[in-house]
């Protein structure tokens, strides 16, 4: 690998960010989210998870050169 694996999984994120604003939209705007409590669910879930999957990187980033530091 040339790159380090950060500037790979946020240039990755890059691409992957605007597809998931994208969707995002699709569904906010699709007339399916009635209420506010629905809107609220929403959001609640989409930006925690949206966020969760981009540090999720960095966590097996650490742990795999943890581990790669463990075998030497």
């Amino acid at each position: 690998m040339k790159n380090s694996f950060k500037l790979l999984w946020n240039r990755a994120f890059l691409f992957v960010g605007p597809a998931w604003y994208l969707l995002v939209w699709m569904i906010w705007s699709s007339g399916q989210l009635v209420s506010i409590a629905d809107r609220l669910t929403f959001l609640c879930v989409v930006i925690p998870g949206f966020l969760i999957v981009y540090s999720s990187g960095f966590f097996i980033e650490g742990w795999h050169e943890k581990k790669k530091r463990a075998l030497r």
